[in-house]
């Protein structure tokens, strides 16, 4: 299987940072450099920012926010520059919005990580979902799902269309001649579209990986739709194993009907593992960090779907879900069908937010929690893991140093990097070629 490390903030635990042992204060570059070395000692495969670019939270009152941990994070394309300088074959994917850049910027910056990095670097796609984005960008309200979506596919082929600028070998730099670049391997864009009008060229050789490896998260019709055609991985949020078997037989799927193989999309669900030495010390520790859940943080994580719930009984039932909901779909409906489940009431539902922003939340010994994995792995639930520790840096290095030496022992995960010393070789991915060569009959690659 696959493995990421995802960080979120200083924890994926929404209450980690109160832990005693946690730091709160995840703005310290060696406390980064140090997980990022050990994740690589560990032979992970990459770590993983789920970014927004902005503070995004569903809090009422400045007074509101102020429960919230969520605040002050590195900009990841930034911290990736800093860490693939103190790694050797560690990947590193980061969010960037299509909705809140221009394809030009993003083009550029992940090409130049990706020289930077040798070739380690992923553009996770997302079409942002806040409306403090909307906010900070000129907006009085978020672009519609759809909007968003049709700007994102035109947006991803601009950016795939500006990383083939140029061709793999166009840069001679001939001193001799004086000849800098073979002017047959130019391939200026001159894109003008539905959405954008993008001249090119790129100013940034072809990156090393053909593309930086394209992760995208998104779960609804219209994401799997993109992912199918532009994924590498297909991140997501799955709390149950039939849950997971479905949507990983429908990605793949999807793949299939836009022609892929089903082994050149990657499924890598979300895992947050509470790890104990016995099965009490993780329930112990998983009771603490619930306990540690303040009720002006948890309701805010259900006003987007359910409203100003503050007047209603903590330890009553849902009211409806808001209709119309223009944020996370697929995240919207998770929250939908557990405030259904017998006995949820909004307290349970906070917690159970708070924990992991619905994703799957396992507690227990590390080969307790190996035997879901293998179980997961195997029934073709998923091809690997993003493993999401609570709080920071204590849980990274448990799974580390306990959960990955037991996959590792059942023969589930690599003890050393595979490839060609990339990325997209570390997960078994093939190299894009030039589109310029795809294009090309078969007749021509020959007599090329």
């Amino acid at each position: 299987m696959r493995l990421g490390l995802n960080i979120v903030a200083n924890g994926a635990h929404a209450a980690g940072w109160r832990m005693p042992q946690a730091r709160a204060d995840a703005l310290d570059i060696r406390l980064w450099k140090q997980m990022a070395q050990a994740a690589e000692r560990a032979k992970i495969h990459f770590m993983f920012w789920a970014d927004g670019i902005a503070v995004r939270h569903s809090a009422q009152t400045e007074d509101e926010l102020s429960y919230n941990a969520r605040i002050d994070v590195f900009e990841p394309l930034t911290l990736i520059g800093a860490l693939a300088a103190v790694t050797d074959r560690m990947g590193f994917v980061a969010s960037a919005s299509t909705t809140y850049n221009e394809p030009y910027h993003i083009a550029r910056k992940f090409a130049s990580l990706d020289h930077i990095s040798t070739g380690r670097v992923g553009w996770n796609v997302v079409t942002s979902w806040s409306e403090q984005e909307a906010y900070n960008f000129g907006r009085d309200a978020h672009m519609q799902h759809d909007l968003r979506y049709r700007r994102a596919e035109e947006f991803v082929d601009v950016v795939f269309g500006l990383w083939d600028s140029w061709e793999d070998d166009a840069f001679i730099r001939d001193k001799a001649s004086g000849r800098y670049f073979n002017p047959d391997k130019l391939h200026t864009l001159n894109h003008k579209g539905d959405i954008f009008s993008v001249k090119g060229p790129l100013n940034v050789a072809r990156p090393l990986q053909g593309y930086p490896v394209i992760a995208q998260a998104g779960s609804s019709g219209p994401g799997q739709d993109l992912g199918s055609r532009i994924a590498d991985l297909i991140y997501t949020a799955q709390k149950t194993k039939a849950d997971a078997v479905a949507f990983y037989a429908s990605v793949k799927a999807h793949g299939q009907n836009a022609g892929r193989a089903p082994g050149s999309m990657l499924v890598m669900p979300g895992i947050l593992p509470i790890l104990g030495r016995t099965h009490q010390e993780a329930q112990d520790r998983f009771e603490q960090l619930q306990d540690l859940v303040h009720v002006r943080l948890g309701l805010p994580m259900l006003a987007a779907s359910f409203g100003d719930l503050s007047a209603l009984p903590l330890d009553g039932p849902l009211p409806p879900p808001i209709a119309g909901h223009n944020e996370v779909k697929s995240a919207h409906d998770v929250l939908a069908r557990l405030a259904r489940q017998p006995g949820m009431t909004i307290r349970a539902l906070y917690k159970i937010m708070a924990g992991a922003s619905g994703h799957n939340v396992v507690v227990g010994t590390p080969a307790a929690v190996a035997d879901l994995m293998e179980d997961w792995f195997t029934a073709h639930a998923c091809d690997g893991f993003n493993i999401m520790p609570p709080f920071l840096p204590e849980p990274a290095h448990e799974a580390f140093d306990w959960l990955v030496p037991e996959l590792q022992r059942r023969g589930l995960f690599q003890t050393e990097y595979q490839g060609d010393g990339t990325l997209r070789g570390s997960l078994g991915l093939a190299r894009p070629a030039h589109d310029s060569y795809r294009r090309k009959p078969a007749s021509a690659e020959v007599s090329a």
